[in-house]
């Protein structure tokens, strides 16, 4: 029996990862030692950490002009670490409304500064990523690159003149991003990158001398750099495991990894386009790739589609609470196989069967 896990987060990890963590857990490289046990100021583990620096960096080409921080906390807790590090000059931050998390980083930034919406679709259910030109003199622009819930994304980073920030939990190494468009990116690594426990910030340098001293020290940027996310004990195992994703997708190669998201979620649009029965009703230019939601237009057969999923090893396939309906999350990990049992699957729904 194979099941497919098309949960937004925690997602499914690569089977090649699982083994490896698997084989490695009771004794890693021959140390007598788990990664679970082990001194996370031992020289083993800052191998282990210094290896998962070196390869985001590389799949992401992240110049030295970047720190990468790894630190805990989720996304969420961003939400308040950038208004307190970054919005020390206006006091003012820029907003894109698009969606659930957008709204959420708006309500923490509230707490620590002014905060302006430039533009929004919510009144259009959040179907589409508003488009330019943007004018900003905030201390930042904010963005949600992918939306997890409501299934958009941009496909170009807008253009201003003020330091882009951007949240890439759901969208992380699926694709190339021009890094030098942005000045901060951010992502849970429960998605792309690993397991829950661990928050990647790539912050341009710069960006650190605005960092005051009368906030608390493990919300400091400039302090994390300074300690290479050492600063206190750091979600050791939760990074181990990013290392490992990112090994896999060097491996696998993240050319190959981004055009069978393309593929995989072509295929998934056209037969929710050329159902009856199955909508979707993002914009066609803003589809995401990664989170794509679903619906029947009935709760009840919404339900019914859900359960004939799961009882043939679909799983996960529920909206989120706040959208309903349902949601196919098409990760890196998640096998072209997996898609295509679910397109069969929702014909044989279609169909009658129950």
């Amino acid at each position: 029996m194979t099941v497919y896990n098309f949960s937004a987060g925690p997602a499914v990890l690569p089977a090649p990862v699982l083994l490896k963590a698997q084989s490695e857990l009771l004794d890693y490289e021959n140390s007598g030692q788990s990664v679970l046990e082990m001194s996370h100021r031992s020289p083993i583990f800052e191998s282990i950490r210094d290896a998962a620096e070196q390869s985001l960096r590389r799949l992401m080409s992240i110049p030295d002009t970047y720190s990468v921080l790894f630190l805990q906390g989720g996304a969420t807790l961003q939400f308040t670490m950038l208004p307190q590090n970054l919005a020390t000059k206006t006091g003012q931050i820029d907003f894109i409304d698009t969606g659930g998390w957008s709204t959420k980083a708006m309500a923490d930034a509230k707490l620590y500064a002014s905060v302006q919406v430039l533009a929004s679709s919510a009144n259009h259910g959040y179907r589409f990523i508003p488009e330019g030109p943007f004018t900003s003199t905030a201390d930042y622009l904010h963005i949600t690159w992918n939306n997890t819930l409501e299934g958009t994304t941009y496909q170009t980073p807008p253009h201003v003149d003020v330091p882009l920030v951007a949240d890439v939990s759901s969208s992380i190494l699926s694709e190339s991003l021009p890094i030098e468009s942005f000045d901060v990116l951010y992502a849970g690594a429960q998605k792309n990158l690993g397991v829950a426990g661990l928050t990647v910030v790539i912050v341009k340098n710069e960006l650190l001398d605005r960092v005051p001293d009368t906030i608390g020290a493990y919300l400091r940027y400039d302090i994390h750099a300074k300690q290479r996310s050492l600063y206190n004990t750091p979600p050791t195992f939760s990074l181990y495991m990013t290392k490992l994703v990112l090994d896999w997708i060097e491996e696998t190669g993240l050319e190959t990894i981004a055009a069978r998201n393309v593929s995989q979620a072509r295929m998934l649009y056209e037969a929710i386009d050329q159902s009856d029965l199955f909508h979707n009703h993002v914009a066609v230019k803003d589809r995401s790739r990664m989170n794509i939601p679903f619906s029947t237009g009935s709760e009840l057969e919404d339900a019914a589609f859900l359960n004939f999923a799961a009882r043939h090893d679909l799983i996960n396939l529920a909206g989120h609470r706040s959208i309903g309906g349902m949601r196919a999350s098409l990760y890196n990990a998640m096998p072209t196989e997996g898609v295509t049992a679910l397109i069969h699957i929702m014909h044989r729904f279609e169909q009658g069967e129950r």
